[in-house]
This record gives C-alpha cells, sequence and structure tokens, in this order.
C-alpha cells in the first residue's frame, strides 16, 4: 500500500529559503522513496532535472506561484522556460482576481496561455479554494477542464488553508472525469493521504511524503 501512496506523491520544497542542496536532498529522498515527481520552483529544475536524469522520477514546476496575479504572457513564458530547462509537468496558479471578479474570458485566456506554452504536456490550474466560494470552485474546475488542463489542483499551500475532503470531493464532481484532480496543502499524514485519495483525487502534493510513508505525523505543511 505505501509504494502505491508513494506514487501517488508529488514530493514538494517551494519555500523561499530552499538552496541548491535542498534541491539535491529532496531529489535524494525522491530516489530512496520511489515518489512520482519532485515539485520546486521554476529556478530550479534545471538541477532537479540533472539530479533525477535517468531515474524515472518527474520534474514538476510551478508557475505564477503563489499568487496567480501576474500577467498571462509571464506565465506563459515561465512555463515554457521551465520545460526547456527539464520540467515534464507544470503547477500554474490561476488568476484568482479575475476568477473572484467574474471575467471568465480572462480566466480561461491565461489557462489557455500556459496550456499553449508547454506544447501537450500535462498541466495542473491550482485554484487556491480556501479564498473561493463553492459557485467559483465549480467555475474554475469547468474552466480548467474545458481548457485541457491534466490536473485540478487545490492548494498553493501558502494562503489561508489547503486540502479538504469536500472540496477535493466537488472538484472531482465538478470536472466530470474531463481531468484529475491533485490535493495540496496540508496533508500530513497516511489517514488524511489516503481520504483524500478516496474522495477522487489521484495525485497528492506535499513537502511530508517521508513521513506520510513511515506511519508518523508531520508538523509541516
Amino acid at each position: 500500500m505505501f509504494m502505491n501512496l508513494a506514487k501517488t506523491i508529488d514530493h514538494t520544497l517551494l519555500r523561499a529559503d530552499a538552496t541548491e542542496a535542498d534541491i539535491v536532498t529532496l531529489c535524494d529522498e525522491a530516489r530512496s522513496h520511489g515518489f512520482y515527481s519532485v515539485c520546486v520552483n521554476s529556478s530550479w529544475i534545471n538541477v532537479a532535472a540533472q539530479e533525477l536524469e535517468g531515474s524515472g522520477i518527474l520534474v514538476v514546476a510551478v508557475c505564477g506561484f503563489p499568487l496567480g496575479a501576474m500577467g498571462s504572457e509571464a506565465k506563459a513564458f515561465e512555463a515554457a522556460e521551465a520545460v526547456s530547462a527539464g520540467a515534464g509537468e507544470v503547477d500554474m496558479v490561476i488568476s484568482i482576481g479575475r476568477l473572484k471578479g467574474g471575467d471568465q474570458n480572462g480566466v480561461r485566456a491565461d489557462v489557455d496561455a500556459v496550456i499553449a506554452a508547454v506544447a501537450g504536456l500535462p498541466v495542473k490550474v491550482i485554484l487556491e479554494t480556501c479564498l473561493l466560494t463553492r459557485a467559483e470552485k465549480i467555475l474554475a474546475c469547468e474552466i480548467s477542464a474545458e481548457a485541457g488542463a491534466a490536473f485540478v489542483k487545490t492548494s498553493t499551500g501558502f494562503s489561508t488553508g489547503g486540502a479538504t475532503i469536500e472540496d477535493v470531493q466537488l472538484m472531482a464532481e465538478s470536472v466530470g472525469g474531463k481531468c484529475q484532480v491533485k490535493a495540496s496543502g496540508g496533508i500530513r499524514d497516511s489517514a488524511t493521504a489516503l481520504s483524500m485519495l478516496r474522495a477522487g483525487a489521484t495525485r497528492l502534493g506535499t513537502s511530508n511524503g517521508i513521513a506520510i510513508l513511515s506511519g508518523q505525523t508531520a508538523d509541516g505543511y
């Protein structure tokens, strides 16, 4: 069970104070524990890609992180640069302000720009569910799925809350099988991880993967 659980985990390090040595350690941990991927800020993609070359472990870049408030051209450029450096997937933050302001066309154009920039590689759209109403969560899922996103993702882990069972269930229902769901933020133990998977997530984003696999409860986010 734990080996299968490991293969659902994006082993994540997105802190602003992460050093190159920290990224190397993250990659070593991913190899040792069999995680699906490592997820890092775009400036570290080249380091992670070099460390994991030939391992079969994917490198995931975040884009427009963590606010989602930069221009679509900037997000698309960051995504394309990350792919050039070795990223195999991109997790972009949705334009939260445009979503809350009712600008559906602007939100769709933002997602479209990043998807177009990565030439067919999987894009996960981070909704930051803790900032959204139920109706906004549903709308964000529908826009993302229709745009061709591979996943919708709950959270950055840098706002006021993380993944909840209720949000994962709602997101899984809202995408209607058109894309998958990634639960991220606040997953600190195996019971929570498994609950997220039962609720409909197929991928987990966490910096606590080692604790999860060892049956411990982590303090970190």
